[in-house]
């Protein structure tokens, strides 16, 4: 007998060997174990994600993730450098520098001319925090948030700098933070998935968004964030086909679902059963996705709040109150990419545009859930990627200028899900170049947010080809400063 057949017969052994034993009372136990709902008798219909029982009690139950694609300049927005004024056009000094690793866009320039912001800065709020004059909605709920001005990471390029923020490590193929998630805690509501996407581009030079960004990775595939899209069909492939009743298409899951059932009672593949998870979300997804999606039945004082945008699909004010929508229905993590903020010339123009473009919607969020009692357990995130540089990429003239990227301090703001309100945290050089109080490292941030959401961000662990992963590797830890 050829080779490869005596193998596959071999395989079809093994598996069936396997899928056997996993029917046995140990696999019962494990079932329980894994699974506390397993034997309540609860209801649960065939093909949820059920919710899952955190490490401890959680502060948060779900979040929303505005993350600002491109990287925003910290200089420009949170992290006030009134130094950086008075030393316009100087040299930066190479013992702030330190031998840094720049990017290929400026390692080769002559000099590094500092330049201060060419917007205005004030205080707010208790915290006296200093916001710049192109967030002026933002300045309203300065006591609702936590700045944290000293976040810093490894990553110099936007890339793997996006994908570390996201899933843990720069390479791909690793879960997102919402997979982890999903993966962690299950889901809220069986109507609709764990983990969503919404994307918005601004006007400036955008950065791409991929796949791989909300993936699940190694993880079962029933993790992996649904993309909403603007369009017609908000999720692909989710209608029925014309001249299908839905009485049809349930005859036609049910039958699927049985030969699938038969997959797996055969080959052991734990992805068959993610699949008719999948298969099932789709179609309960069918009635609720529609409603979710329309904002006509918004109250005209919601809209005011959010701005005239947010009834423009696909822009950015929508999505945060679709996000809000989302969140309130029980998805888990609503993950928010905006892009445009990549400003390596023409600072002034583009930032001024990009800041108009997500300044009132995301204060609006904050506020909107505030008003709704649902703040204190949604943790809203805004922030990039990294930061940028305090000196000017190219040539610096009166009115123009650029920055580079800068990985060794930035800017983010957290609110809700026990964060600590009006607070301002983590300090930077009076050049803002690097981090001289309360560093923050990507992997520190992870952990914080996982623990909001009642989950030990060592024992969130995965084991796959031999190792146990986790969204933040073999480091992180929770900043307890900035905690309720």
């Amino acid at each position: 007998m050829d080779k490869n057949i005596i193998e596959h017969h071999l395989n079809l052994n093994r598996r069936k060997f396997l899928s056997t034993m996993s029917l046995g009372l140990g696999s019962v136990a494990l079932g329980s174990l894994l699974m506390p709902d397993l034997f309540k008798g609860n209801g649960q219909m065939e093909g949820e994600l059920a919710a899952a029982i955190p490490d401890f009690a959680p502060k948060a139950k779900r979040v929303i993730y505005l993350f600002q694609n491109g990287a925003p300049s910290q200089l420009e927005s949170f992290d006030y450098k009134p130094k950086l004024n008075e030393m316009v056009g100087q040299d930066l000094p190479e013992s702030i520098r330190g031998g840094q690793r720049l990017t290929g866009m400026t390692a080769n320039q002559a000099s590094f001319p500092l330049v201060g912001s060419f917007s205005g800065f004030n205080q707010y709020g208790e915290s006296g925090a200093w916001i710049s004059d192109l967030f002026p909605y933002t300045s309203k709920i300065v006591d609702d948030i936590c700045i944290v001005r000293s976040l810093h990471t490894e990553a110099i390029n936007h890339d793997p700098a996006l994908t570390f923020f996201q899933t843990g490590a720069q390479q791909g193929n690793r879960p997102s933070m919402g997979a982890w998630l999903s993966y962690g805690l299950g889901s809220e509501n069986k109507n609709l998935p764990a983990f969503t996407v919404l994307l918005s581009r601004g006007i400036g030079n955008g950065q791409g968004v991929y796949s791989k960004l909300w993936t699940n990775g190694f993880l079962d595939s029933v993790h992996q964030g649904v993309q909403f899209s603007s369009g017609e069909d908000p999720v692909l492939y989710l209608r029925d086909p014309n001249g299908m009743s839905r009485v049809e298409r349930r005859k036609i899951l049910d039958n699927l679902a049985e030969l699938n059932h038969m997959s797996y009672e055969k080959f052991g593949d734990p992805e068959i059963s993610a699949k008719i998870q999948q298969y099932e979300m789709a179609y309960r997804m069918q009635t609720t996705v529609p409603d979710i999606m329309d904002l006509s039945k918004e109250p005209d004082s919601v809209i005011k709040l959010y701005g005239p945008d947010c009834l423009v699909p696909g822009t950015y004010a929508a999505n945060c109150l679709l996000a809000r929508k989302l969140s309130e229905s029980g998805v888990r993590f609503v993950q928010l990419y905006h892009q445009g903020w990549d400003q390596h010339g023409n600072l002034p123009y583009e930032i001024t545009r990009q800041a108009k473009d997500v300044d009132q919607a995301s204060a609006a969020l904050v506020t909107d859930l505030k008003q709704r009692g649902l703040l204190d357990e949604t943790l809203v995130i805004w922030g990039g990627e990294f930061g940028r540089t305090n000196y000017s990429q190219g040539k610096l003239t009166k009115d123009n200028y650029g920055r580079d990227h800068h990985p060794r301090c930035f800017s983010i703001w957290m609110a809700g899900g026990g964060i600590k309100p009006g607070t301002v945290y983590g300090e930077t050089d009076e050049l803002g170049y690097n981090v001289i109080k309360n560093p923050v490292h990507v992997h520190d941030f992870q952990a914080t947010v996982l623990h909001q959401l009642g989950l030990d961000h060592e024992k969130l662990i995965y084991k796959h080809l031999g190792r146990r992963f986790r969204l933040t590797d073999v480091s992180g830890k929770v900043v307890k400063d900035i905690l309720v």
